[in-house]
């Protein structure tokens, strides 16, 4: 494919199960490739636009220099690879993103998000966390920490021990980095040994295969780390804690996922709601109708949680 291709011949060709190798212009493939975009949503269809490299040179007129923005996503060079251009752009925007930092006014301080770990763009998630009274709490566990900004939250309003976890590796350097020694981080799928006071999880927002390394942070397949952290907090819990959960209605609005069913997910967790908070997101890509919300989750031990009108 070259700067002669349009976008129609493209999505035909694509949509017969081909892929395309670009060898024309590189800003031309990126008008391309929103072209593409404004006729599909479909990321497999997106993701069939392919760039040669070979050890992160892109001999393409009009190419950028990639090099530590590849090398920081996929390690050493090895030589001459195809990578769809959607991606590419992906790894670029998050090699930009690292550099420059994203200032975040609950800590005062920019954190700086590796490759494939969620950023903390849109912050009023981070704000919801930072405007929450605490309840008593000596030791505190921040589930699925990503760029560990929830446990540097944490950390700033005064617990004592706060230990971080994700089973990510990029995001367990990440967090690391963000950390320092103010908290632990550990590599693990959930929750780390022993119990604490107060559990933070916020989990991918939309249940969904994840396509990408990037989507990672935005897909929970089946749901699968919003169920593991509901049905495993009642083990890690010292008497009388509190497991907080942040989430986006995003699913909710998408219709892949109803408020009655995560109110029973709830409950089959053996938990009960004993507070909630919200915020709506100001971030350019949140929709209108977006909130965000805090629920603070206890074991059951009164009637279930019913939504005021």
């Amino acid at each position: 494919m070259d700067d002669t291709t349009s976008a129609d011949r493209a999505l035909r060709l694509i949509r017969q199960g081909r892929t395309l190798r670009w060898e024309g212009d590189f800003q031309n493939a990126r008008q391309l490739l929103t072209a593409l975009g404004r006729r599909t949503r479909r990321p497999r269809q997106l993701n069939s636009l392919l760039i040669a490299m070979t050890d992160y040179e892109i001999r393409l007129r009009r190419a950028p220099d990639v090099y530590q923005a590849c090398l920081e996503a996929y390690g050493p060079p090895d030589g001459e690879r195809l990578i769809p251009l959607r991606e590419l752009l992906g790894v670029i925007g998050a090699h930009q993103l690292r550099k420059r930092g994203i200032y975040l006014p609950a800590l005062d301080t920019r954190i700086h998000p590796h490759y494939g770990v969620f950023a903390p763009t849109r912050s009023e998630y981070v704000a919801l966390l930072a405007n929450e009274p605490l309840p008593p709490a000596e030791v505190a566990f921040d589930i699925g920490t990503g760029t560990g900004v929830l446990a540097a939250v944490l950390v700033h309003k005064g617990i004592r021990t706060v230990i971080a976890t994700d089973n990510n590796p990029r995001a367990v350097e990440c967090a690391r980095e963000t950390l320092g020694t103010r908290a632990q981080v550990i590599e693990a799928d959930l929750f780390p040994p022993g119990r604490a006071d107060l559990i933070v999880c916020n989990p991918p927002w939309v249940p969904g295969r994840p396509m990408t390394v990037l989507d990672t942070a935005v897909y929970d397949e089946d749901s699968r780390m919003l169920r593991g952290f509901l049905h495993g907090v009642r083990d890690h819990l010292n008497p009388g804690g509190e497991a907080w959960l942040i989430l986006s209605d995003l699913a909710e609005l998408l219709e892949l996922r109803s408020r009655a069913e995560l109110l029973d997910e709830f409950q089959a967790a053996g938990l009960e709601v004993v507070g909630r908070s919200s915020a709506a997101p100001t971030h350019r890509k949140a929709r209108n109708d977006e909130t965000t919300y805090l629920w603070r989750l206890r074991p059951s031990e009164a009637a279930p949680f019913v939504e005021e009108a």
